[in-house]
């Protein structure tokens, strides 16, 4: 019996990925959109801070933010950098007055116990 060949070539062929089942169709992306996807420095419109702001701050100031941010992305100009001040501005407050509250909670609660023994 003869023996079969063997080869050392492996063949490979491209198979696109279907983004919805049953679609047959593909998305390209490039590599430019897939690094900015990935980095929240490529924020240009403070988005991801004002939602950051919202769940990890004061929601109310973190609301603010959002709100500058979704007018700083719909104009231009001069008008533009100034939302984007008040989005970045808004959304740091929001998360510093957040972390200031949850430090100083129990720094007075020890306060008030000292005091308590004190008087007594």
């Amino acid at each position: 019996m003869p023996k079969p060949q063997e080869t050392s070539e492996i063949k490979m062929e491209e198979v696109p990925l279907n983004t919805i089942p049953g679609t047959g169709g593909t998305t390209v992306i490039s590599i430019s959109e897939r690094c900015a996807a990935a980095s929240c420095c490529e924020d240009r419109n403070h988005r991801i801070l004002a939602i950051c702001s919202i769940i990890c701050g004061l929601s109310c100031i973190g609301i603010m933010a959002l709100i500058n941010s979704v007018k700083a992305e719909n104009t231009t100009g001069q008008e533009r950098n100034n939302f984007l001040k008040r989005a970045r501005k808004c959304g740091i407050i929001s998360i510093v007055v957040w972390f200031a509250i949850l430090v100083s909670i129990p720094i007075l609660m020890a306060f008030i116990s000292y005091i308590v023994t004190l008087k007594e």
